[in-house]
């Protein structure tokens, strides 16, 4: 296993801080963008059930000849996956880290180092599976059984409902937007109802607050004369009637559009991807490393393919 490459400059005591690069958030688990489907271990049924029109003219007996139920299935595969990570101890000895270490060459993991990377790495896994959720290639290594949201809309969703997209900037966002509002009207019927989103890339949902902040039809001031700030307010951003998610694990320029309920998240537990342990083996090993690990098993599925539109290639 790889070793960590540590850089660093010992210059007395020092204050207990580690850097690390930012780390995406699960902002789609975290804020209820999808419907989460515990404790599967691997397979999940998914019940569609269609009818025709049900009202009829009525009469004295009971005819259901002119009602058709239609029911249907996919199936939500999990992907086992796991973290493995070798630290050797002795290349902290050289560090600031061995004050805590002790003087015994029988030494611990530094306790500030330990609940530090603990932590790093639930958040590392937690960023990358965000990614992963959304855009991640179908039985890609460390990723989902049948990809990502964005991957399954493409192999399942009707052609008319995949949108071949564009640079998205605030000169051209409210047009594109208008593109996939009028897909969710021509191709499905989930215009209106509560949970219906509009999930939007990052740099999406900031070309469209930059545009509302008066770059586009909103007047030199923006909305309330506010400019951009109107959008620190809170309370989420809509189009045309439609909320806004700002979905961090999709890719620049992308979009979709479909209702909370119909897209699944299936793991084994969800405290599974948030619970990293640290393991020290040279006690039974006789080595002197200590072990990072964490398992998991998590899965995506599009109930009704048909009520997705994907602003994407």
């Amino acid at each position: 296993m790889a070793e960590p490459t540590i850089t660093t400059t010992y210059a007395g005591q020092f204050a207990g801080k580690y850097i690390s690069a930012a780390l995406l958030s699960p902002s789609t688990i975290d804020n209820g963008g999808v419907t989460v489907l515990p404790n599967v271990k691997f397979k999940e049924v998914l019940q569609n059930v269609a009818t025709s029109s049900l009202l009829a003219n009525a009469t004295c007996d009971f005819d259901a000849a002119g009602s058709t139920v239609t029911l249907t299935e996919k199936i939500l595969t999990t992907n086992e996956l796991q973290v493995n990570m070798q630290l050797c101890k002795s290349q902290f000895f050289n560090t600031w880290q061995s004050l805590e270490m002790g003087a015994s060459q029988f030494s611990d993991l530094p306790k500030s180092f330990q609940d530090y990377l603990l932590g790093y790495v639930a958040g590392k896994v937690a960023s990358e599976m965000e990614t992963t959720l959304w855009s991640g290639a179908a039985g890609a290594a460390g990723g989902l059984t049948d990809g990502g949201f964005t991957v399954l809309a493409l192999a399942q969703a009707p052609g008319a409902n995949i949108i071949a997209p564009a640079a998205v900037t605030a000169a051209n966002v409210i047009d594109e937007l208008g593109k996939v509002v009028d897909a969710i009207n021509a191709q499905t019927n989930i215009y209106g109802f509560e949970d219906t989103r509009i999930f939007v890339s990052r740099n999406v949902m900031a070309a469209y607050v930059r545009a509302l902040g008066g770059f586009a039809a909103t007047g030199a001031n923006g909305v309330d004369n506010r400019g951009t700030m109107w959008y620190a307010d809170g309370g989420g951003v809509s189009f045309d009637g439609i909320k806004l998610f700002m979905a961090e694990g999709l890719a620049s320029d992308r979009m979709l559009a479909a209702q909370i309920s119909n897209l699944y998240y299936g793991v084994s537990l969800l405290s599974d991807t948030q619970e990293a342990r640290v393991i020290d083996v040279s006690q039974y090993d006789g080595s002197d490393n200590v072990r990072v690990v964490m398992r998991m098993a998590a899965g995506a599925q599009i109930g009704v393919a048909s009520d997705v539109i994907y602003y994407g290639a």
